[in-house]
């Protein structure tokens, strides 16, 4: 088992994600939490959809933070006459060597950029599945691993947009994390104003860590400690979502999994080799609400995903610490060994 001593100082591969997360935030005006989500969904090996109205800086999030990195990057326009072969490659007949010779589509990136993801065709859409769930591509019956690290970060218009198509269960269980920018505030727009005005800042943008540095940060991610009390209770939070009345469909054991894997990102993000149940709670909303289908009942009674993810929330009780002590009164309980920091 692979221990903190064996990995490189965690204190210098913290101070990389400070450098990625001020790069992102020069570019991404007044939205800290949603570049922070992005990084934790990064290293805690997810993909991540951003959804929200156009011209909110959804592809520029997705851009600035590809371009802070310095990996290989490709970029996907989903059009309703995409094809499959376009993003997972095809082979061609070579008629020197007379035999096929394979084609890797864009998919073959580090960061793949999908620009409104929902306006290809579903059969389009499910040429993802498999390159998101288990990082390779399958063309003629070979197999092709992709680089790590690997993510998708997706765009979408809401489903109410014309010309989109609804993604598939399937796809949006893939997406660990789904986050909407929102509009930003009046002074931050009036800084964006100063900023964009003149110059785009994505061509000043320049990477400020190495893919290999990335790496690391994941495998550091990964020794992060999960107590048994934080476990039941992610558990206890997905399962309430397949019981609640206003759900049709709720998280998958995915879910779960996903969840415990941000929240173990989140932990290192905060300078903590060990997860605490805030951090489940602050990624609850982001990671499950995606997923869950209301019943048409509760659509009509206009109550949404991430309004039935915080009820569950104030219904599930917290794990308590040793001695009764409450969430954020102390953390001795939830690791192994005396916690300490990163």
């Amino acid at each position: 088992m692979t221990t903190y001593d064996d990995r490189a100082s965690l204190t210098d591969l913290t101070a990389t994600v400070e450098r990625v997360r001020s790069s992102v935030e020069g570019v991404i005006e007044g939205k800290p939490e949603v570049v922070r989500l992005s990084l934790t969904v990064l290293l805690a090996e997810g993909h991540l959809l951003i959804e929200d109205v156009p011209g909110v800086g959804k592809t520029m999030l997705a851009k600035a933070l590809a371009r802070s990195i310095d990996c290989s990057v490709r970029r996907i326009q989903f059009t309703p006459d995409l094809l499959p072969s376009d993003i997972t490659g095809v082979s061609i007949w070579d008629q020197q060597r007379r035999d096929f010779e394979f084609k890797p589509g864009a998919i073959f990136a580090q960061i793949v950029i999908g620009d409104e993801i929902n306006r290809a065709s579903p059969k389009t859409q499910s040429a993802l599945l498999e390159s998101m769930e288990e990082r390779q591509v399958t063309i003629d019956g070979q197999t092709y691993e992709l680089p790590s690290p690997f993510m998708v970060v997706a765009t979408q218009n809401p489903v109410e947009m014309e010309g989109t198509y609804p993604l598939p269960e399937a796809q949006r269980d893939r997406f660990m994390a789904r986050v909407s920018i929102g509009y930003p505030s009046a002074d931050a727009e009036l800084q964006m104003l100063d900023i964009h005005g003149g110059v785009n800042p994505l061509d000043d943008l320049q990477p400020v860590a190495h893919a290999h540095e990335i790496v690391k940060l994941i495998d550091a991610v990964r020794g992060v400690h999960v107590a048994d009390a934080v476990r039941r209770y992610a558990v206890d939070l997905v399962a309430a979502t397949r019981t609640h009345p206003d759900l049709r469909l709720g998280a998958s054991p995915r879910a779960t999994l996903h969840l415990l894997r941000a929240a173990k990102a989140a932990a290192a993000l905060g300078g903590r080799d060990y997860a605490l149940p805030d951090d489940v709670q602050a990624l609850a909303v982001a990671v499950l609400a995606h997923r869950l289908l209301p019943t048409a009942q509760a659509q009509l009674n206009r109550r949404t995903s991430e309004q039935v993810v915080q009820e569950i929330l104030q219904r599930t009780p917290v794990p308590q610490q040793q001695g009764g002590a409450g969430v954020g009164h102390g953390t001795q309980a939830y690791g192994q060994q005396p916690p300490r920091r990163l």
